[in-house]
């Protein structure tokens, strides 16, 4: 996630430069307080200077843990077809509130959220179709799709339900 490289010979920003170039690394996308918290570390910053630089963040709205979970669950959704598992999962890692994970995992309509894994589960059993064993084929999806965070008895009923 972090590249520990891409920092080794940055050169130390004072206060005043960490400030301004953390709020452009806000402004560009929703960011947890890990992330930024991490950034400012990278600048050099002492531990007070990275605590009062997150709260001005918080206090001016560049930063809200609520808002990036929600645009991060919404996000993964869409884009990659993550499932609630592993959205959850990067939340944690983020160390994202409960209550602000719940507040992402709304984004996510059930409706869409069943489509979704009825289409990846009709995807890779095209994929798959070389395999002729069809258990072997039915766990091939079954990981795949569990690899992708769905929930297991999701999984296993659209497989039964495509077989029929």
């Amino acid at each position: 996630m972090f590249d520990s490289d891409n920092h080794i010979n940055r050169p130390k920003k004072d206060y005043n430069q960490a400030w301004l170039a953390i709020q452009k690394f806000c402004a560009y996308q929703e960011r947890c307080h890990k992330e930024v918290r991490s950034r400012l570390y990278e600048y050099g910053l002492g531990t007070e200077d990275v605590e009062e630089l997150i709260f001005k963040l918080i206090e001016d709205n560049y930063i809200n843990e609520e808002r990036f979970a929600v645009a991060y669950a919404r996000g993964k959704f869409r884009v990659k077809k993550w499932g609630r598992l592993k959205i959850v999962s990067e939340l944690k890692f983020r160390q994202i509130s409960p209550f602000c994970i719940k507040k992402g995992l709304k984004e996510i309509d059930d409706k869409l959220y069943a489509e979704t894994l009825r289409d990846l589960v009709a995807k890779k059993d095209h994929d798959y179709r070389s395999t002729t064993n069809r258990f072997a084929r039915n766990k091939k999806i079954a990981n795949y799709c569990f690899n992708k965070g769905y929930e297991s008895e999701l999984i296993w009923q659209e497989i039964q339900d495509l077989e029929q």
